[in-house]
């Protein structure tokens, strides 16, 4: 299909090329970068809906609504000296881009700040850094606090002027260190220009659905990998952005479907949640459907050498699969921000869709992804070659190096002001290199010393103690007797009998010792309760450390034995799932429908309560659909 959004250019690639050129003439400045990045003033920037129909805003529309934004913020921010911080606390949305570069008009370098992030940690980072005012979608913060509604269109737009000099990028704070990071416009600029031979390299980044290219806004703007290979590299070229009201299953399908996304980018939580939900739909179908699956799976990925062979093979057999996840629109996936499995990338190139491993972090911005179409390189783990801006290098300690043009100029922690320059950036990611392809095996800082005095290294065996019943492990160092010993969390269901604990355990004990690691990790502890808080993108190890120390984390013992109280509770929570949508009490055999009134919209909604509770998968159908407390009772206890 002919696309008509590209400037009149016949293909994407000239309309890149053309684009990216303009960058190369100008000496970098946010000022130009403003002007080139909303150039193509008819093109759609944002969609969303209001329940009924598309809304759509223009980059010419949002150009307009920025100047004048900026000059009520000016006024607002009129004692604050320019070229200071200004912290931006907001989630995703069309008024996150307009007050972005809102800070930015007005002379002042905004603070991107993470909403996932413990307020009292921001306060503080606020104080230290003596920040004067954040822009808030809501929240009151320790600086003075502009909410994002004050920000109204003037009615001129704001004088031509200097812009500020930095953004100002956080860390995730997974090492409880947080670093600011500062990038300047030659570093943004250069993050971009990546983006050019990335298009050229591979055809499916570029690849458009019904003539339009669509991004999920999954990942933060404020996250490094969200700023850069979500916002910047498509923004620049004018592409759209699909508003994502919030990261509900229900939510993110309905979205993806009804707008035509093209693009996912998001961190491997994600993928794992999404392969693990559609396995478990799958083997539900049966054994049989479940080894048919996992054949025509490996089939379509030895396929891949033959792209034609191989799509004609999804298209015919693994169509039903797509459907039901995330339709026929998506182009391209990107994965990024922590270790991704085998398993999950062959799944997804498996069925069809294509998802690259990416890499990058808050002080070196994104500087690798795997672009080939071949899916046994693709299901490799490989990170890719580094990016035109980079290049990488290999410590005597297996510790990836990285420098280049596209790497903040500096950064703050608790030591103070950090230049990056010229010099090696060491990331403290242990890496392999083979054929010119880099490979992620860890982190130094992941690494526990075991009983015997051995390194190891969690990341290359906890993806495969994970099963139907563990859904996350993860290896700490814990102080016994004052002595650090490896201790082994298990995510479990809080739900689970007593017996099924002591088999999740045993079954346990059994892979650690094939891997041989029995005699290195001589203490299994499950908890009930995620390892991954909602603030956090992947395990957050000296977190779990301290909680485990501190006696926090929900730890189960498999010797204390499941009484009659402990299966009232059990029952009382599923009755509790029907009493938060029917708001009211239901007695153990009432019938949703019949005796409480409930609807069918309102029965999905109690489902879905029923299955983030105790973590499962209740099937739907007319056949097996369960009307009760005790018929969900007994469905749960047969298959937890």
């Amino acid at each position: 299909m002919k696309l008509t959004n590209i400037a009149g250019f016949h293909t994407i690639d000239e309309y890149v090329a053309y684009k990216t050129s303009k960058l190369r003439e100008d000496s970098p400045c946010f000022e130009r970068l403003f002007e080139l990045m909303f150039s193509e003033r008819e093109n759609t920037l944002w969609e969303t809906n209001n329940g009924y129909r598309i809304l759509k805003t223009t980059y010419g529309e949002a150009y307009d609504a920025i100047l004048k934004k900026a000059t009520t913020l000016k006024d607002l921010l009129g004692d604050v000296p320019q070229g200071r911080m200004v912290g931006l606390y907001m989630q995703n949305s069309l008024e996150w881009i307009e007050n972005f570069w809102a800070i930015l008009k007005c002379g002042y370098s905004p603070l991107l700040l993470n909403t996932r992030m413990d307020v009292s940690l921001l306060n503080d980072l606020l104080t230290r850094y003596e920040v004067e005012a954040v822009i808030s979608d809501g929240v009151e913060l320790s600086a003075r606090t502009i909410l994002s509604d004050r920000i109204v269109e003037g009615k001129d737009p704001i004088a031509p002027g200097k812009c500020g000099e930095y953004i100002f990028v956080m860390s995730s704070g997974t090492t409880h260190s947080i670093k600011i990071c500062a990038y300047d416009a030659a570093a943004i600029y250069n993050q971009i220009m990546n983006a050019e031979a990335i298009v050229r390299t591979s055809k499916l980044i570029k690849k458009h659905y019904n003539g339009e290219l669509k991004l999920l806004t999954f990942l933060p703007f404020y996250h490094i990998f969200g700023l850069t290979a979500l916002y910047m590299w498509f923004a620049f070229y004018a592409r759209t952005f699909v508003y994502l009201k919030d990261v509900s299953s229900r939510t993110i399908l309905n979205t993806i479907r009804r707008h035509n996304v093209t693009h996912i980018f998001a961190v491997p939580l994600f993928w794992n949640k999404v392969y693990t939900e559609a396995v478990k739909r799958i083997k539900e179908r049966g054994e049989k459907t479940y080894r048919k699956f996992l054949k025509g799976l490996k089939l379509s990925n030895a396929l891949s050498g033959i792209p034609c062979l191989a799509r004609a093979f999804r298209k015919r057999f693994l169509k039903e699969i797509r459907d039901n996840l995330f339709g026929e629109s998506i182009c391209f996936m990107i994965t990024g921000g922590g270790v991704v499995s085998s398993d999950v990338l062959g799944f997804f190139n498996g069925i069809g869709y294509h998802l690259s491993n990416g890499y990058g972090m808050s002080e070196i911005g994104i500087t690798s992804v795997e672009l080939s179409e071949d899916n046994r390189i693709l299901n490799s783990c490989s990170v890719g070659q580094p990016m035109g801006s980079v290049e990488y290098r290999i410590n005597e300690n297996g510790e990836l190096m990285i420098r280049g043009s596209s790497l903040c100029r500096f950064y703050y922690d608790e030591k103070g002001k950090t230049d990056v320059g010229d010099a090696w950036f060491n990331s403290r990611d242990l890496a392999g290199e083979r054929n010119g392809r880099y490979y992620l095996l860890g982190r130094t800082d992941d690494l526990v010393v075991s009983s015997s005095g051995e390194n190891l290294n969690p990341n290359l065996f906890e993806e495969r103690l994970i099963d139907a019943h563990v859904k996350q492990a993860c290896l700490i160092e814990a102080k016994q007797n004052g002595l650090v010993t490896p201790v082994l969390l298990l995510e479990v269901n809080k739900h689970l009998t007593s017996d099924t604990l002591r088999g999740v355990l045993d079954r346990v004990k059994g892979k650690l010792q094939d891997l041989g690691l029995i005699t290195e990790i001589r203490r299994i502890v499950p908890v009930g309760e995620s390892l991954i808080r909602d603030n956090e993108f992947k395990l957050n190890r000296k977190r779990l450390a301290r909680d485990f120390a501190e006696g926090t984390l929900a730890v189960l013992d498999p010797s204390v034995e499941r009484g009659p109280e402990d299966l009232d509770a059990f029952e009382q929570k599923v009755a509790d799932c029907f009493c938060r949508v029917l708001g009211k009490e239901i007695g153990r055999d009432d019938d949703f429908f019949v005796d409480a009134g409930g609807t069918s919209m309102d029965y999905f909604t109690m489902v879905s309560y029923v299955q983030a509770e105790f973590d499962v998968i209740i099937p739907l159908s007319n056949d097996k659909k369960m009307t009760t407390v005790s018929s969900f009772c007994s469905y749960l206890k047969d298959n937890m």
